[in-house]
């Protein structure tokens, strides 16, 4: 049996309201926040006690979502530097394709976007950059020449 699809990534966040306004800076929309808690919550992560808010995104095409989650209970863990570099082992990024890869740092650098390196050209065929976003989020950014 295959797989039917990817349904999201999911993302711990401290600050959730930020983080929520950086992806909707970035084009996704907010389909809805809840709470969530319980013993479905408890056993499906491994964790007594949960208790936290999530927030689930979509991009505009409505085929890919992010669930950005703030744990009220048991506290989220900090496991390290949140700025590492892009080549430790376990270390994830989220890619986005865009319009305009310049105007898109542009309008999230306002809400914390720093480049990790510089806005690099593949031959003829994209722009490509990395940036960290909330909480050191490695988010990367696609632009298609035409």
């Amino acid at each position: 049996m295959a797989i039917q699809r990817m349904d999201n990534v999911g993302i711990v966040v401290e600050d959730l309201d930020a983080a929520i306004a950086f992806f909707v800076e970035l084009g996704m929309e907010l389909e809805g926040r809840a709470e969530i808690q319980g013993p479905v919550a408890d056993q499906c992560t491994g964790l007594d006690g949960v208790r936290c808010d999530i927030a689930m995104l979509h991009t505009p095409d409505g085929h890919s979502r992010l669930e950005l989650a703030k744990y009220h209970s048991p506290a989220a863990v900090s496991v390290g530097q949140r700025n590492r570099p892009h080549n430790i082992l376990g270390t994830h990024r989220v890619m986005f394709a865009v319009d305009d890869i310049e105007d898109t740092v542009a309008r999230l650098r306002p809400h914390g976007a720093v480049l990790v390196g510089d806005i690099a050209r593949y031959e003829d065929s994209y722009l490509l950059c990395y940036l960290r976003g909330p909480e050191g989020i490695i988010v990367g950014l696609a632009e298609q020449l035409r």
